[in-house]
This record gives structure tokens, sequence and C-alpha cells, in this order.
């Protein structure tokens, strides 16, 4: 757990920083984008209406530089007919043209607003219903996803990738359209001025997009090991400061520092790099576009001399001029970010699309509570087919009787009880409750009989009363209270600040390992189930308090079916039946007194664990 969680926060960690490339590309782009844009089909008016926006407000924008030079035009010619003929300037025609251009600019920039509004909406909604999608998927995948998927990366989809996802659809659709619209329409505004003056314009363009291209290439595999070496950094970060009092013990600081002074210096230097080069973009982008300016100056002033164009047109060109590498510029920078946006939606489909478990069938039926007869009949099972780990194992468990699992670590038994919960599904043979078959059972139906105290104990960040209340919400405060005498708990949780009233941390760190199993347990007797599972339920308790919990677990186990799985074989001399496993077969079952008798696998388990504490 702690390193699913070191991954989780690895990724939030590591992401990119300002003008960064992305570290991750899709694999398939185009047909990642149609999966997109199908997904979003619900909104293509919407997006219709965005692209008509866009295009139109672009239009606009692009219109006002011509119009602005009609305006510079009328004023020259009023200018020198003043000086050369007694002649006056035309104040309410150049008034009518400049209206015209603010009435155009405010209609660019009202329909700017309404294109910006209409892709936010459709952006967060599409983050909206990506996240809910995705968090009612994660109810449906089966246990295995979940055992082998880190939480890091699990998380990681969930926001990271769809935050991406949606911050790039929203900046991206408008910017492509706003600057591809600005191309197409500064090119054929500047044709119609001047083609000469034009060509110029595309000379310098070739150049200036060799420069890009050659920045990006060598830039690209900085920003690659800068994002690498900051995930390193923060990885030893987090691990000095998680593990500081066994990085003291070990007297390992000087060890820790030059490692991370190591890793640093690669950071400092990738980083030093690629935005040194990605610095060097702007500034050789601004000197082709100063170059091509004073060429376009000085062609201008020859043509205007022969009289073959007109100042105001100049002033136009000029502007225009200026203005035709912005958009090029902003179509390079929104690939990346469609690149991005890509992956992000590419790890979120991958996430939708993954199987679902097993649904429940029409013929699955509802059971009421249970009286607790289990009966295993020639169950085979492996998390792979070609791999059975648990073969012909066959067993009645009588209503009220304590079956207990026992072996090695990694010899399957919480196997067993996986197939209990219905987490997994036999491969043949079958489990039977009450007579049922677990498979023609509703799953929410079946969980609802069965209390559960696990070895890794899991809290949540609220009051030390609501975590007990858990498993059943509708307990008063005295059951709760009852509840957590019965477990023993009741003393420690009196001398908390706030006693019952506790507001636990997240991961519940501000109290012990031992306290946590403690509320687990009385979280279990308060849900009062039929049919209990208890895996290594007090492993992480001391061994009076252990002689504590044990009496309490016998009366919470009386009238109940319940399967132990531990590894002090004194607590559950009192089995009815002792399953015994070993590299996941079950090798011997009996109660206490047989298996000691038989003087097999268990008798020298049970031994080797009575010699230890003897000695």
């Amino acid at each position: 757990m702690a390193e699913n969680t070191k991954t989780s926060r690895r990724s939030r960690m590591g992401g990119r920083g300002p003008g960064a490339m992305p570290t991750e590309k899709a694999k398939d782009l185009k047909g990642t984008i149609i999966k997109l844009f199908k997904y979003m089909s619900n909104y293509k008016w919407a997006l219709l209406v965005v692209i008509l926006f866009a295009a139109a407000s672009t239009v606009f924008n692009v219109m006002g530089p011509k119009i602005l030079g009609k305006a510079i035009t009328e004023l020259f010619t009023g200018l020198m007919s003043k000086y050369t003929e007694g002649g006056s300037i035309n104040f309410d025609k150049i008034g009518q043209i400049l209206l015209t251009l603010v009435i155009l600019y405010v209609v660019a920039s009202l329909f700017g607003m309404i294109q910006g509004f209409i892709m936010s909406t459709i952006s967060q909604r599409t983050g909206y219903r990506l996240r809910k999608d995705v968090s009612q998927k994660i109810s449906r995948l089966p246990m295995k996803y979940f055992e082998s998927t880190p939480v890091g990366d699990i998380l990681s989809r969930i926001t990271n990738d769809i935050d991406t996802l949606v911050q790039s659809l929203n900046q991206a659709l408008g910017s492509i359209v706003t600057s591809t619209c600005m191309v197409v329409g500064i090119t054929i505004v500047m044709l119609t001025i001047s083609p000469l003056l034009t060509l110029v314009v595309f000379l310098m363009l070739p150049l200036s997009l060799g420069f890009i291209g050659l920045i990006m290439s060598k830039s690209q595999k900085h920003f690659k090991n800068q994002q690498k070496f900051l995930g390193e950094v923060n990885g030893q970060v987090e691990e000095c400061i998680s593990g500081h009092n066994v990085v003291k013990l070990f007297n390992y600081e000087e060890e820790a520092k030059e490692k991370f002074k190591v890793t640093n210096d690669e950071l400092f230097g990738s980083a030093w790099k690629s935005q040194f080069l990605s610095g060097l973009m702007q500034p050789i982008i601004s000197f082709i576009g100063n170059f091509g300016y004073v060429c376009v100056a000085i062609f201008g002033a020859v043509l205007a001399f022969r009289g073959s164009i007109s100042v105001g047109d100049i002033q136009s060109f000029i502007q225009y001029s200026r203005q035709f590498t912005n958009p090029i510029m902003q179509l390079a920078q929104v690939m990346n970010q469609v690149q991005s946006m890509a992956a992000g939606a590419e790890r979120v489909f991958e996430l939708l699309e993954m199987e679902d478990e097993i649904q429940d069938t029409d013929e699955s039926v509802e059971i009421g509570e249970l009286h607790g007869k289990v009966d295993f009949e020639h169950v085979h099972f492996g998390y792979d087919e070609d791999k059975i780990i648990i073969n012909d194992f066959s067993e009645e468990v009588d209503e009220g009787k304590m079956v207990a699992i026992v072996g090695p670590t990694g010899a399957g038994k919480t196997t067993l009880v996986k197939l209990l919960m219905r987490f997994y599904d036999v491969n043949s043979g079958s489990i039977l409750v009450d007579g049922v078959d677990l498979r023609n059972i509703k799953r929410n139906s079946l969980r609802e009989n069965f209390g559960m105290v696990l070895q890794d104990t899991w809290l949540f960040k609220g009051t030390i009363m609501e975590n007990i209340r858990y498993g059943r919400p509708d307990a008063t405060d005295q059951e709760v209270y009852d509840a957590a005498k019965a477990a023993h708990v009741d003393h420690f949780i009196a001398t908390l600040p706030g006693g019952y009233n506790m507001e636990l941390s997240e991961d519940a760190d501000n109290i012990s390992q031992g306290q946590k199993q403690l509320l687990t347990i009385a979280r279990a007797i308060l849900a009062d189930r039929p049919i209990l599972i208890l895996d290594e339920a007090t492993s992480s308790v001391d061994t009076r308090t252990e002689e504590i919990i044990q009496k309490a677990m016998n009366n919470l186990k009386k009238g109940k079916t319940s399967f132990v799985i531990a590894h002090r074989l004194s607590t559950i001399r009192d089995a009815d039946i002792i399953v015994v496993m070993k590299d996941g077969d079950i090798i011997e079952q009996g109660s206490h007194d047989e298996l000691i008798a038989k003087g097999g696998f268990y008798a020298d388990l049970y031994q080797s664990q009575f010699d230890k504490i003897s000695a």
C-alpha cells in the first residue's frame, strides 16, 4: 500500500513544468481523437457553433487592419490634397471607417467570448461525464484489476489524465480553429494587397519553421530527461522524509545526500539545457520576424513610390506580416496540447474499455439473512486458468462452526476468503451457502451477510464513531459503545481528546497500528453479520491484548460461521475444522487433535511455534 501511495504521489509531483514538451504521446493519436469526438457526440451541435463563432471572430479580426488601412489612406490623401491643391480632410468618412472598425472589433470580441463560454462548458461537462463514467466503471471492475494495478496509476487516470484532457480540450479546439482561420485569412488579405510583398513574407516562413523544428528536436530529449530526473528527485525526497527515522538509525544521511546531489545535478543539467534551448525560440523567431518586417517596409516603400500601392495598404500589410507568424507558433504549441490530450484520453479510455466483472444475471437471487451453512464441492480455482492453485477442495461447514485456514505465507489462504466473498468465481465445482450456489446470488446481497477484519486495516478520515458505524450506519450511539467495549477498545478511546468524536487523520496515522486493528474489530462486532472472516485479525496487537481480543472474538463467534486465517496456531486450537494449505494446495484438514495425532505438516508447524515460545 505504501508503494502504491508513493506511485500516486510521484505521478502528481512529476507533472510537466511551464513550456515543457509532453513526456508521453498517444500510441494511436488519430484513433484516440476520433474516439474522443465520438464520446462527445452529444455536444456535436455545440461544437459546430464553437467552430463557427471562432471562425467568425477570426474573420472580423483579420478584416480590422485592412479597414484601418483605408482610414489611413483617406487621411494621407486628404493631407496631400490640403497642401497641394488646397483641399480638406474628409473627417466624416474617416469617422465612418473608424466606427465600422470599432463595431467590427466589438462583434469579434463578443463572438470570441461566446465561443470561449461554450467551449468551457463543453470541456467541463466532458470532464464531469468522464469522472462519472470512471467512478461507475471502478465499481464494475474485477478484483484482479486492483490487485495487479498500482493505486497511483488508477488515481492518475482519474485525476491527472482527465484534468489534462479537459484543459487541453478547452484550449486546443478553439486555438486550432482560430489559428487556422487566422493563417488562411491573413494570407488571402495579403494577396489582395500585394502578391509581391506576400512572397517576401512567405520566404521568411520556412526559415522560421526550420529554426522551430531544429530547436524542438534538440530540446525534446532534455525535457524528457528533466521530467525523469524530477520524478527521481521527488521520489528520493519522499523516501528520506517518510523513512526519516530509519535514515537516522542507520546513519545513512551522507549517502542520501550524495545520492540526492547526483540526481539533482542531472536534473539541473537537463532543466538548464531544456529551458535555454526553448528560450532561444522566441528571440530567434522575433529576429526573423523583424528582418521580414524590414524587408516588407523597404519593398513597400519602393512600391508606394511607384504608385503601385497606397500608404494605408502598406500600413495594413505591415500589421499582417507581424501577425502572420503568431498563429503558426500557436498551432505548433497546440499540437503539444493535442498530444497531451490524446495521451490522457487514451489512458482514460483504456480504463473505460476494460472487461467488467461478471455481472449478476436476471436469474440471480436476493437473499435475506443467511444461517451460515457453507459447502465447498470439488472446488478448483486459479488466478490463471493454466495455473490451478486450489485442487478439488471439498468440505462441509455447518452453521455456527469455526474454520481455521493455516499455512505458510503465500500458501493461498486468503484465496479461499476471496472465493467466499465472490471477489473471484471458481473455475469449476461450486461453493454453496444455505444450499444456494454463490454464483446465483447477487453480490451485494451476499456480502451483506459477511463481517470482515483484515490484516491491513482500513479507516477513513472522520470521527471514531463514524468509522465504527461504517458497516451499520443506522446503529445507535449506545450500540457503538457496546461494540467498542466488546472489542476492549472503549478504554483507549476515552483517553483520546474528543473521545468517540475525535477526528482521525488521512490514513489514520494519529493512532497506533494496534489501535487501528481494535477499531476494525469493533466495526465487525457492530455489523453483527452471520458469517465472519478474520484474516490475521490480531496480527498487529501484543500478546496480552490478543488474549483479550480472543475472548471478545469467542463471544462474537457464538452462533456464527467463521473463517479464521491465523499464523499463531495457539489461537485456533478450538476450531471445528483446520484447513492446512501449502503452495496453493490443501494438504491436510481436520481438528487440531486429529492433525497433531497425524504428525504431518500441521504438527510440525505447531511444534515449531511451541518451541519458539518455550525458548
